[in-house]
């Protein structure tokens, strides 16, 4: 089981100490899970318009367009590097929720949008990060144009429990509704539950 490091509560921002086997290069903007040093920050430290990767049911535009009407699709992409797994099961939900942890030779498929900063109050709140529920992270997404600097939601909890099936079925179908492999979707499906 692993731990999530925490890095922003509603009490302010709290840094995590940075000690990483990544080469000097590779360091710079790369979020890391897992006390190996997690970049979080607040939400007004954004750009005007910044770029965030969805990895779980904000995959799907149309859900998007409900959650975050001024904030297009821009792509999409994966994270390189990290997996896609659940957590948070005690937090009174009935299953465990998406989160990412770092995990070399993984990938999570993500979507990419350019979020305007009059939808950023309402996707934190969606994503329930003034009840400490998740934090934004920093981390840099492979898309066919390069490596984009990106943020992501991940929880504040423990790595483990197992989702609903219904709750896996949504992010199965957000998935396929952004354009993820066939494999990475049936990946998905066949996911214990």
């Amino acid at each position: 089981m692993s731990r999530i490091v925490q890095a922003f509560s509603p009490r302010g921002l709290h840094t995590a100490t940075t000690t990483t086997a990544l080469p000097p290069d590779r360091r710079a903007g790369r979020a890391v899970a897992l006390g190996r040093g997690a970049r979080s920050f607040a939400s007004r430290t954004l750009d005007p318009m910044s770029l965030y990767a969805a990895y779980a049911g904000n995959l799907d535009a149309r859900l998007m367009t409900r959650r975050a009407p001024h904030s297009p699709l821009r792509g999409t992409g994966w994270l390189n590097g990290w997996r896609l797994t659940f957590g948070g099961e005690q937090m009174g939900w009935e299953g465990a929720l998406a989160t990412i942890v770092e995990a070399p030779r993984s990938q999570v498929f993500v979507a990419l949008y350019d979020i305007a900063p009059m939808d950023e109050d309402s996707m934190d709140r969606w994503e329930g990060v003034g009840l400490d529920i998740y934090r934004r992270m920093r981390v840099r997404v492979d898309t066919l144009d390069g490596e984009e600097p990106a943020w992501v939601y991940v929880l504040n909890g423990y790595e483990g429990g197992l989702p609903s099936a219904r709750y896996l079925g949504e992010l199965a179908d957000a998935a396929e509704s952004a354009g993820a492999p066939h494999d990475y979707v049936m990946e998905l499906r066949k996911r214990p539950c």
